[in-house]
């Protein structure tokens, strides 16, 4: 199962109500079958811009991201039910990046360009097509008419 990040925006409510809204969103996720691996709190923010849900203008809300492992097949239910809730101010969900390991040339970057194995190459590969160019002669001369 892949794993998915669904970051939410709840509605501004005492602490009782917001621990009933998550509890209704995560049995959500476990009764498709999935698991949760970690829930942050991001707190109290205020939103980019007035948001219309469910007849009601917010202008903040009780930020939230849930990381979890859910059959793909269940996206959609999952979110089905978070739109539905009258206490979710929006919710999405996407598809966790996979880290790339990719080796550190800090030391290679910090020396001059000449000494650079990456500039090296390209050095050597312009002096390999450079000797390779030869002008043809088309013009029936037996010189080339342009040169000094």
């Amino acid at each position: 199962m892949p794993t998915y990040e669904m970051p939410l925006m709840l509605r501004v409510m005492k602490k009782p109500e917001l621990v009933a809204t998550l509890k209704r969103a995560t049995t959500t996720i476990f009764n498709t079958g999935g698991f949760i691996r970690k829930i942050e709190n991001w707190g109290i923010k205020p939103l980019p811009c007035k948001t219309s849900v469910h007849g009601h203008i917010y202008k903040e809300a009780n930020h939230f991201l849930i990381h979890f492992d859910v059959p793909p097949k269940e996206i959609d239910k999952i979110l089905d039910e978070c739109n539905r809730d009258i206490d979710i101010v929006r919710s999405r969900i996407f598809k966790q990046n996979k880290l790339i390991k990719k080796n550190c040339t800090f030391h290679e970057e910090m020396l001059p360009p000449s000494y650079r194995p990456s500039v090296q190459k390209l050095v050597e590969l312009a002096k390999q097509r450079h000797n390779k160019y030869e002008f043809k002669y088309n013009s029936g001369l037996d010189y080339y008419p342009f040169n000094k």
